[in-house]
């Protein structure tokens, strides 16, 4: 081997980077924190496909003028105080520590595992970056939404591949785009729900399974986010050995004037308790990690929504956020992408 000149760059030992990605969360609930996190947000082509120069103006002068006091304000009532951080960066820390405890056990120090968050901090780029001055050769970038969708999934994967082509010496990449239908992630969700039925006195009449919304049109443009949100509801129903009447898919978390995909959970819940329901559960699926989706919208307006029409008990399921059957979940499907790469 022949031996390198004394001024040749430090070359550190060849790993596998396994980054994890999120959507996101601002540093903190103040009017320009939350400004920033929503304009960088909002302002992907990816979230919200309007023209700029009818989309910019209107976000620009009216939405971020109004809105960091009132997402400023949800943020608040979920905020982490102790840890001076969102729900969604103290669990998805907590998932990085699990996952890297399992395949550190399976694959020694040859594997690297970080997190990243698609909005805000920490930067997809500092994160890649990061990887290959740390040796990381390979990366295997999993974003962490069980479903597809281009509002998701696609702009984690472009913040990556923005990230690499920055590099001057780019590593190999494998990308985990949806696992919505993996064995072990319904059966984590089956696990969820069994044991939150366990622990309550009486079974709620319905679960109402509720997965984030989009505009109608992106299905017929080719996303395959609602056909894979039904499948998940359908296996998880399989697994839990429930009747169709058992179980209801819905969609949150409706933005601007078009129709999006339906029906709408916080219409539907108020539907089912003027029907005579007056128990419910709701599970979020789509989601990984508790967030203001979940803890603020779920906990209060849909559930204010079902008890303000007649509904009596409410019931939110968590996400499967650092559950040690999320994590194995997880961890086989790493092992599946690493493999060939590590043994």
């Amino acid at each position: 081997m022949t031996a390198k000149p004394d001024n040749h760059p430090t070359i550190p030992e060849e790993k596998v980077g396994v980054l994890i990605a999120n959507l996101g969360t601002p540093d903190g609930y103040d009017y320009w924190s939350m400004r920033r996190y929503l304009n960088e947000f909002l302002s992907d082509k990816r979230v919200i496909d309007y023209p700029s120069w009818k989309w910019q103006p209107l976000l620009q002068l009216i939405i971020l003028t109004k809105r960091p006091f009132s997402s400023g304000a949800a943020y608040k009532s979920i905020w982490n105080e102790d840890a001076g951080e969102s729900p969604l960066m103290t669990i998805t820390k907590a998932q990085t520590a699990a996952l890297n405890q399992a395949l550190t056990k399976r694959y020694g120090e040859k594997v690297m595992i970080d997190f990243c968050m698609r909005y805000g901090n920490p930067s997809t780029e500092s994160k890649v970056r990061n990887m290959i001055r740390s040796g990381c050769t390979k990366i295997v970038f999993l974003p962490l939404y069980p479903q597809y969708a281009g509002a998701t999934t696609a702009t984690a994967n472009d913040a990556f591949f923005k990230a690499l082509a920055k590099e001057k010496w780019q590593p190999s990449v494998r990308t985990i785009t949806s696992y919505f239908d993996h064995p072990l992630y319904i059966d984590a969700l089956a696990q969820s729900v069994e044991s939150a039925y366990a622990a309550m006195n009486s079974k709620p009449d319905v679960l109402v399974v509720s997965y984030h919304g989009m505009p109608e049109r992106y299905l017929t443009e080719g996303d395959p986010y609602h056909c894979q949100c039904q499948k998940t509801s359908r296996l998880l129903r399989e697994r839990l050995g429930w009747s169709e009447d058992q179980m209801i898919t819905t969609f949150q978390s409706k933005f601007g004037p078009e129709e999006w995909l339906q029906p709408y959970t916080v219409e539907e819940v108020a539907r089912l308790a003027q029907a005579g329901k007056t128990k419910i559960a709701v599970i979020a699926p789509a989601f990984a990690a508790d967030c203001i989706e979940t803890l603020e919208e779920i906990n209060e307006e849909i559930g204010d929504s079902f008890k303000a029409a007649g509904g009596q008990e409410f019931t939110y399921i968590p996400c499967l956020n650092d559950n040690p059957a999320h994590i194995s979940a997880l961890a086989a499907i790493l092992d599946e992408n690493l493999d060939g790469w590590l043994t």
